[in-house]
């Protein structure tokens, strides 16, 4: 009897463990989720895909458009211009600060203006200074983005604002990105956590950058927010990973907590996959596959025909196992920044 009563005991506190270890790993899979509809993580050294889900379904770009903007505002501009705010620019929606008819700015502040705040009048300034006209300058915007090799993208106009036939991905946002480092004021100014701008006349702007993990992340080097209604939450960024340059992008996030926090989950996958942790793969979710995406040689054939499956015609689902973001590496990334936050 004794016997049958430990191995009674044995069993019940076997199954205690095998809960305890299915909870614990649900919520760890939970966690590592990417409820985005579409997002990116990037390997800048390489050009190749990290992670990704859907990374070339088109979506509306919200304001990340004004990275394009500014670079093609640059292309044409010396920073130190002097631009008039027109009754149009002024018109525009946007945020505050409401920029006045007459007032009269430097290149140099409204790109500050445009990529920190993403002041929508900044962009249209700037767009009438290149053109004349937002629609014409809208036609360079579609010229630069195809010499930068983003061919899934297309622009309506200079801010981001809804418009008909305006698309990109979280692809080509990585290589729009990657274009706009190589302009130094707009490396600068997605940088910048705070800043004065002043208009000609003296008055003065107090601004603070859009992009909160600025204040969290230690190797985030800059990035560009965006908000519609249409277009919900999104976000591209620039981020180093123990000496590695990491593009992450994300659209059509639901609020803009869940983007810093889907942005931190791809920049932890990023960081599994660099130390080799784990391998890359992109996430089909419309009735396609879940893909590895390694770019290493496989050692067999058979290894490259694995494919896990969501959703297949037989309708027989299949669950894949993913790791966790590796918590310490984050937690690492962040310590400084926590400690920079308090500047603010």
């Amino acid at each position: 009897m004794r016997k049958k009563i430990e191995s009674l005991r044995m069993k019940g506190f076997g199954g205690i463990l095998l809960c305890f270890s299915l909870f614990f790993f649900i919520s760890s899979a939970v966690a590592d989720t990417i409820d985005a509809p579409s997002a990116v993580a990037v390997d800048a050294q390489t050009g190749k895909i990290l992670y990704g889900k859907n990374p070339h379904l088109k979506l509306p770009p919200a304001s990340t458009t004004k990275l394009v903007t500014t670079m093609v505002a640059l292309d044409r501009l010396s920073p130190q211009q002097k631009v008039t705010i027109s009754e149009r620019a002024a018109k525009t929606h946007s945020v505050e600060p409401k920029l006045k008819e007459g007032e009269t700015y430097t290149v140099h502040d409204l790109i500050y203006l445009a990529l920190m705040r993403s002041v929508n009048s900044a962009a249209v300034a700037l767009a009438e200074a290149v053109s004349g006209s937002e629609e014409t300058f809208v036609k360079l915007m579609n010229e630069k983005v195809k010499q930068i090799g983003a061919k899934d993208t297309k622009f309506a106009n200079a801010s981001g604002l809804p418009g008909k036939e305006q698309y990109t991905t979280v692809f080509d946002l990585t290589k729009i990105m990657s274009k706009a480092l190589s302009y130094p004021l707009i490396k600068e100014a997605i940088h910048t956590r705070v800043c004065l701008v002043r208009s000609e006349d003296g008055k003065e702007h107090f601004i603070q950058n859009t992009n909160q993990l600025l204040w969290v992340e230690d190797g985030m080097i800059g990035g560009k927010t965006g908000y519609t209604s249409r277009a919900r939450h999104c976000f591209v960024s620039a981020t180093t990973i123990d000496n590695r340059l990491v593009y992450t992008a994300i659209l059509g996030v639901s609020n803009r907590e869940k983007l810093w926090k889907e942005t931190k989950i791809l920049l932890a996958k990023a960081e599994d996959i660099l130390s080799g942790k784990n391998e890359p793969f992109v996430h089909f979710t419309s009735e396609k596959n879940i893909v590895k995406a390694s770019y290493k040689k496989s050692k067999s054939a058979e290894s490259r025909k694995k494919v896990i499956s969501t959703k297949n015609k037989s309708s027989k689902k299949q669950h894949a196992v993913k790791r966790s973001p590796n918590k310490k590496s984050t937690q690492t990334r962040g310590n400084n920044a926590k400690i920079n936050s308090q500047s603010i």
